[in-house]
């Protein structure tokens, strides 16, 4: 009887000590017990009624048992464990461990880590008091109100309410999926970076970056290193791409590459911006599209194009200096519109046309394709109608009229017809390319048969009123019809004449993302601690502390539970 009255008064007296100073553990317990022979130096303490209750530090922890080492402050927690924090953090779980000296914990099994913000649920958890971080390594997830994270690897920086994430980072939304290797959560404002490789992945389309920013409540974000977002048939690709979800908005600068996976076409520029939901495309900065037909592609650049309409019904709109070129023809206008559907392709306003070597001019100039062989199939000119080709030696065979109309065969003119008030002027030659003479002629229509881009015939139906003239009685002030206009020099040989004469651009330097934050060790100070204390019974010692490779998880711990009297 004198022995527990004594027990008892060092006990009370002895928490009354570690209270008043504030820095040793603090506890209650119903049943409090010693077992020299199977816990040296340690309390075992007990619930009946009420759980075992620890305090330290502003930190409470309650459980159904403990190991209690006093002389080391430092308990494992056994059954129900909870652990409170302020009002701030609450974490529950089957096991746990806490070293009162360096203020670190360990939780274990069917791990619950609540805060104001997101819940965090793991098999084994390591909580640093002192940096108020906590660390897991064998796989844990993450929910807030809009997402789940789940991740192999995770810290929690509770002062910034931010995770980083590493390895099989996958967050769950019901709206979109991101999958990385690596990512920065701050869980306040549902802001996420992604580092290495990682795809947002929704119905309406697949992101892909190597870097990249995300506000996953707001379903919007930037992407800056091998950035590229799949539109189902439409992929836009950029240095830097801005992208909202909701509305299928995106934009692009530098390096802009839009294919178009259906019609076969590629738009290449430095600006960009797409609608998905009104199906268009708007590109600037030395825009270039390449639209394949055949064996062949067209290609037309511009100030601007514009690309709009659903698949199979797009159209195509280049606008203030356009120009297009193809292996055989080639011409630029102010504007140029093509139609897929049609195969209707505008020049408008100031247009001209190279076909071979022919040079030909009008109001407008329109361009059919066949649909189904997608090769050309004729060409029409309204309104002042002029084609001119340059004589093999000197001076240049002339037409004109009010229209123009022409037939392709193998994307090679063959055919061409000019009608109402058409004048012709020609340069005749005999087969050693002698000069015959000049001929001049009017009529209601003309008529004209080329090979290989050459004029082979030509034919005057209606009131013909034709003279051929020696060259020598021909004066060069009416070698040229009235509004002749030779632009030669103007003509695109390659597809590198697309973008001759224009402004050089000056793309703007993208800022991109700072790299991520190097952090320093979990552990570090916790080792140089533990190997000072007398630790040898606890699981916290270094070597349980100590890094792991990525790869390997931490193994959950085979925990034999302590047993009060009345259970054995």
């Amino acid at each position: 009887m004198k022995y527990l009255i004594v027990l008892v008064s060092f006990l009370l007296f002895g928490n009354i000590l570690y209270s008043q100073q504030g820095k040793k553990i603090d506890y209650t317990s119903d049943r409090t017990r010693v077992d020299e022979a199977n816990y040296p130096g340690a309390f075992i303490l007990s619930k009946v009624n009420n759980q075992v209750y620890f305090l330290h530090e502003g930190i409470e922890i309650w459980c159904d048992r403990a190991i209690f080492y006093q002389t080391d402050d430092f308990f494992r927690a056994f059954g129900n464990v909870r652990m409170k924090q302020g009002d701030t953090v609450n974490m529950t779980s089957k096991y746990a461990e806490y070293n009162g000296n360096t203020q670190f914990a360990f939780a274990s099994e069917d791990v619950v880590l609540t805060t104001p913000s997101n819940r965090l649920t793991t098999d084994s958890l390591f909580f640093n008091r002192l940096k108020q971080q906590a660390f897991y390594r064998s796989g844990g997830a993450v929910k807030d109100s809009a997402s789940t994270i789940t991740s192999v690897i995770g810290r929690y920086f509770m002062n910034q309410e931010k995770f980083s994430f590493r390895k099989e980072v996958k967050v769950r939304n019901p709206e979109y999926d991101i999958d990385s290797d690596y990512l920065d959560f701050y869980s306040e404002k549902g802001h996420a970076y992604l580092y290495g490789p990682s795809t947002i992945t929704s119905e309406t389309s697949t992101v892909y970056c190597e870097r990249g920013f995300y506000d996953t409540r707001k379903d919007n974000g930037f992407f800056v290193k091998n950035s590229k977002i799949d539109y189902e048939n439409r992929l836009l690709e950029g240095d830097s791409i801005y992208f909202d979800r909701p509305t299928g908005f995106a934009s692009a600068t530098n390096n802009i590459k839009v294919t178009d996976t259906v019609n076969q076409s590629v738009i290449k520029g430095h600006y960009a911006e797409v609608f998905r939901m009104k199906d268009s495309l708007f590109i600037t900065k030395n825009p270039l599209a390449a639209i394949k037909q055949e064996k062949d592609s067209v290609f037309i650049a511009s100030d601007t194009l514009m690309v709009t309409g659903k698949t199979g019904n797009r159209d195509i709109r280049a606008f203030y200096d356009a120009r297009l070129y193809k292996s055989d023809l080639s011409g630029k206008a102010d504007s140029i519109h093509s139609n897929e559907v049609t195969g209707l392709t505008k020049l408008i306003r100031d247009p001209i046309l190279w076909s071979g070597e022919s040079q030909i001019t009008g109001d407008t100039i329109h361009l059919i394709s066949n649909t189904e062989t997608e090769q050309l199939d004729s060409l029409k000119v309204f309104y002042n109608a002029f084609m001119i080709q340059k004589d093999s030696i000197e001076g240049y065979n002339q037409i004109k009229g009010k229209e123009l109309y022409g037939l392709f065969r193998d994307n090679e003119i063959y055919e061409v017809n000019i009608i109402r008030n058409t004048e012709s002027l020609f340069f005749l030659r005999d087969d050693t390319s002698d000069l015959l003479g000049i001929n001049k002629s009017i009529s209601a229509k003309i008529k004209i048969l080329l090979e290989k881009q050459e004029i082979v015939d030509v034919y005057y139906y209606n009131e013909v009123d034709s003279k051929t003239h020696p060259s020598s009685m021909f004066p060069d002030n009416a070698r040229k019809l009235k509004d002749f206009s030779w632009r030669g020099d103007e003509r695109l040989t390659s597809k590198a004449d697309l973008f001759e004469g224009r402004d050089s651009l000056v793309l703007p330097k993208i800022k991109g993302l700072e790299d991520p934050e190097i952090y320093d060790d979990f552990f570090e100070g916790i080792r140089e601690l533990n190997s000072n204390s007398n630790l040898e019974k606890a699981n916290l010692k270094p070597s349980n502390t100590d890094e792991v490779p990525e790869d390997e998880k931490l193994p959950l711990r085979k925990i034999k539970a302590v047993q009060t009297d009345d259970e054995k």
